[in-house]
């Protein structure tokens, strides 16, 4: 894709991509379009195989935003211009970030929020509830003050959670050849199999939250990949409610 818009750097090959559009760009150069001089492929397919980052999520086009529900869903986009049509690959990792409310202090312990609960709701609700449920991974990032944040100990190393991921990685490709995040169908079912107890609590926990059936799988498979990060064998409760909990922030104001 990179060298069809003409970016490809030989020194790249092998190297997976990091695309950053501002979110003031257009719904055709995040999703792609079809000009004159042929297809040119957006920011989605630019980053195939690779990182999608979109800063300030909410201030994007809302119909790029919506646009992105199909490559989420199948890894692919359609363009459509008059009698032209084009299919594009876009399979990119989404990572995405927003402030908390439109003045970005809502929850900071330093800084009193200048919103309302109605322009808080506003703001949160240029993401649909379609574009939410494609994202497994909603984690809330809470304000320290500067005191609490030069008081933190050391984390662990980064070298140390990349070869965590990559063993689990390796699980997954002995187990079932693919990764967790490919799983579905009879697949899905045979890799990510419940006990009764298990299958009866995840199923109470996800009417109560009101979840579909594609957030369903998508829990399932965000389980199975905690534990196999944890290089456990089935699926217990823990992994079923640790996958719920990462889903849930922005369900509340």
């Amino acid at each position: 894709m990179l060298s069809l818009a003409g970016s490809f750097e030989p020194a790249q090959w092998g190297s997976r991509c990091l695309r950053s559009p501002h979110h003031g760009c257009s719904p055709a150069a995040l999703l792609g379009g079809l000009a004159a001089g042929g297809v040119r492929p957006g920011e989605v397919s630019l980053a195939h195989h690779g990182v999608l980052f979109l800063d300030e999520l909410p201030e994007f086009d809302h119909r790029a935003l919506e646009g992105l529900r199909e490559p989420l869903e199948s890894s692919r986009v359609h363009l459509a211009r008059a009698a032209h049509r084009a299919e594009l690959p876009a399979r990119f990792q989404l990572v995405a970030a927003m402030n908390p409310c439109p003045c970005g202090h809502l929850g900071d312990p330093t800084r009193p929020c200048r919103c309302t609960p109605a322009q808080v709701a506003r703001y949160r609700a240029r993401l649909s509830g379609p574009l939410l449920d494609r994202i497994d991974l909603r984690v809330e990032v809470a304000a320290l003050a500067p005191a609490e944040l030069l008081e933190l100990p050391a984390g662990e190393a980064s070298a140390a959670v990349a070869d965590r991921v990559r063993q689990a990685a390796q699980r997954q490709q002995q187990r079932q050849g693919a990764p967790n995040a490919a799983l579905d169908g009879q697949a899905l079912q045979q890799h990510c199999r419940l006990d009764r107890d298990s299958r009866g609590w995840l199923a109470s926990a996800l009417a109560r939250v009101g979840a579909s059936a594609r957030a369903t799988h998508r829990v399932l498979r965000v389980a199975r990949t905690i534990a196999d990060l944890g290089d456990c064998g089935p699926l217990a409760r823990r992994h079923l409610a640790e996958a719920l909990q990462l889903r849930r922030a922005l369900d509340r104001p």
